[in-house]
Order: structure tokens, then C-alpha cells, then sequence
């Protein structure tokens, strides 16, 4: 074994180390300062993990350090036996990071918090497995073909998906939260990563002082944009609205008052106008969860549900804000007012006390032919 390779597999080991410990303490810090946030719905015990995975993918990284070194101290790193643990090893990291994503607010809508897919890509990973352990098997792990290991190609074409996720996802989130220049980072971060993957299929990619370099580098960088994540996430559950705190009164139709007293939101008067279907969503909302009791408190928003798409709750709140004219740091959110339960699935997040319909406006409503099925929640 190389000093290069050697000074490269112990940094793997211990910054990977590094970094999945002060994650999972993050996490557990965050878990305890936020518990009533993050677990604000008994019913669906909604707990996020998607900081525990990516430290537990960090830990995977470790052992997969300590997995290269023993190989080369031993003299099997050229063995099928290396190999295989080398791709085993690369699908549970896979795995983990696909589990964390499920947890990413701004992830592509058919990963967050949509287990149907999750597990289609799960099984995905399996079969990407048995397909590499099979060629491993027949071929023998260290054929080469053309300067391309053949056993190392459908890892890294799962390892491409894959950072195609991290990296709409990391991006998406970073500028959200108005940090523009780190989420060009992390996309450059993520790219770097998967660019560190290749010279496990093409052998003649780089040389082996530069590839080890480049591998340092991606994963100290993405232990670094992880860290940032975690810090953002913090900030974000500590400005987020308690539910017991918001009170909202429809007093007569498209006018509500609304108060948010942790964004300096007090008895503020939104008048809709002429933006009924807004008015009319946020009603609707309302009554499910004054009157309505567990899963019919929430409304399905899908093609097929009752509200056909998201945007519709997207403006609703950019509407609030535009109307009350709010400043940056005062600016709602989706999840400020609305949770989402899971499978296309929201509810309002204020407690059932604290929302107040006028008599006659409600009456009113629910008369009306095309909302017949609310005078149930109301009787």
C-alpha cells in the first residue's frame, strides 16, 4: 500500500468519523430543543430522521475506510471478496441517503415523504444489488473490459441517481432559505462526489494521487454542507410558529384576521377580494380541522383529490403575505400554517380552539351545492 493511498484511507476513516458523530449529536440536540414541533401530531407520530440517516451514511463511509485499509493490509483488495464488500457497502450508503431524502421538504415531490415511491426505489437498490453481485459472480470482480470495470457500472449508475436527488434537493433547500451561493456549493459538492466515483469503472480515469484528492475533498466538503443543513434546519424550527400561538377569525367572506404573534403578526386584517378560490381552500381547511376529528381533518391535494394541485395552497400564502405586506423576515411559509401529513395529504397546523367562523358565514357555506359534504362536519 502506497503512503498516498494509506494517508487517503485513514483521513476517509476519521473525517467520516467526525462528521457522522457531530451530526447524530445535532440531531439528537435538535430532537430534544424541538420535540414539540417535530412531534406536534400525535396521531401520525411524525418524527424527522432525515439528519439521523445522513450521519448513519456517514458511519457507512467509515467502515467502508476501515474495509479498504484491511484490504490492503491483508492483501485482498484485488479479491471478488473486496469488491463485493466495496458494493455492498456503496448500496446501504445509497440507502441511507435515499431514507434521509425522504424527510427533505424541497425534495423532487415524487421522493418527500411518499413511502409508495420510497420503497419502489428500495427495491430498485436490491435489484441493483443482485444485478452487481451476479456479474461479480460470473465475470469475476476485477474484469475489466476496454479500461471499464464491468462489476463496478450499475453502482454507479444508482450512485448517479441518486446524487442527481442530493443535488436538487440540497439546492432547492439552501436557496429557499435565501442562502443562494450555498447552494451552488452543494451542487458543485454533489458533482464532485459522483466525479470521485469513477475511478471505480474507469480505471484509467485520473491517477491515483488525484482521484484520492478529489475523494477527500467531495466528502469533507459534503460532511461541511450537511452541517450547514443541520444549522439551517435549527434556525428554521426555531422561528417556525407554535400551533398554539395562531389564531385565525373568518368574520364574513374573503376577509379573515389573523394572528402570528412569533412573526409580529398581530389581529391583521386579510381581505382576499376577489381571490375566492383562495378564500374558499383556506375555509375549507378551517372547518376539517375545527370540526372534523383525525384523518378527516386533513384534505387530499392531488389530481385526483380536492384540491387538484399545490399551487393552490402556494397562494394562499404568498397571497397573505402579499396583502399584509410583510417583510422578508416576517413572510410565511407553507408549513407555517399547513402540515403535511403524508401521501398528499395537509392540515392546518393551528389548534382547533384557536380558529374562530363566523355563524352566518359558515351556514352560508356549507348551504352551498358544491360543499355539501362539510354540513356533516358541522351538525
Amino acid at each position: 500500500m502506497s503512503e498516498v493511498t494509506e494517508f487517503s484511507l485513514l483521513s476517509h476513516i476519521f473525517i467520516s468519523f467526525i462528521g457522522g458523530v457531530l451530526l447524530l449529536a445535532l440531531w439528537f440536540y435538535i430532537r430534544k430543543q424541538f420535540k414539540q414541533i417535530l412531534e406536534e401530531d400525535s396521531s401520525q407520530k411524525r418524527v424527522d430522521k432525515g439528519l439521523l440517516y445522513l450521519s448513519l451514511a456517514m458511519f457507512v463511509w467509515v467502515i467502508s475506510g476501515c474495509w479498504g485499509y484491511a484490504s490492503h493490509q491483508f492483501s485482498f483488495s484485488e479479491s471478488t471478496l473486496y469488491q463485493v464488500g466495496v458494493n455492498l457497502l456503496s448500496i446501504i450508503n445509497n440507502l441511507f441517503l435515499l431514507l434521509a431524502l425522504f424527510y427533505f421538504y424541497y425534495a423532487p415531490k415524487f421522493i418527500y415523504n411518499n413511502k409508495r415511491n420510497v420503497l419502489l426505489i428500495l427495491v430498485l437498490i436490491v435489484i441493483t444489488s443482485i444485478a452487481t453481485f451476479g456479474i461479480s459472480y460470473s465475470l469475476g470482480a476485477t474484469t475489466i473490459s476496454e479500461g471499464i470495470k464491468i462489476t463496478g457500472i450499475p453502482d454507479l449508475i444508482l450512485s448517479g441517481f441518486l446524487c442527481y436527488l442530493l443535488g436538487v434537493s440540497f439546492y432547492r433547500t439552501f436557496a429557499h432559505r435565501g442562502l443562494s451561493i450555498i447552494a451552488i456549493i452543494s451542487t458543485f459538492v454533489i458533482l464532485l462526489m459522483f466525479v470521485s466515483q469513477l475511478s471505480g469503472v474507469f480505471v484509467n480515469f485520473g491517477n491515483d494521487f488525484s482521484n484520492n484528492l478529489i475523494k477527500i475533498i467531495a466528502k469533507t466538503s459534503l460532511i461541511s454542507i450537511f452541517l450547514v443543513l443541520a444549522t439551517t434546519w435549527a434556525i428554521r424550527l426555531a422561528s417556525m410558529p407554535k400551533p398554539n400561538e395562531i389564531t385565525i377569525k373568518f368574520i364574513d367572506w374573503s376577509i379573515v384576521i389573523i394572528s402570528i404573534p412569533s412573526k409580529n403578526v398581530f389581529d391583521k386584517t386579510i381581505d382576499f377580494g376577489s381571490k375566492t378560490t383562495q378564500f374558499k381552500n383556506l375555509l375549507k381547511f378551517a372547518i376539517r380541522r375545527k370540526y372534523s376529528e383525525g384523518d378527516t381533518q386533513s384534505i387530499n391535494v392531488s389530481l385526483g383529490g380536492e384540491i387538484k394541485n399545490q399551487t393552490y395552497l402556494s397562494r394562499i400564502i404568498d397571497n397573505i403575505n402579499a396583502i399584509l405586506q410583510l417583510e422578508k423576515a416576517q413572510q410565511l411559509e407553507r408549513r407555517d400554517l399547513l402540515t403535511f401529513i403524508g401521501e398528499g395529504k395537509y392540515r392546518l397546523r393551528m389548534i382547533p380552539t384557536n380558529i374562530e367562523i363566523d355563524p352566518t358565514l359558515l351556514s352560508e357555506f356549507v348551504e352551498n351545492s358544491e360543499n355539501k359534504a362539510y354540513k356533516t362536519f358541522c351538525d
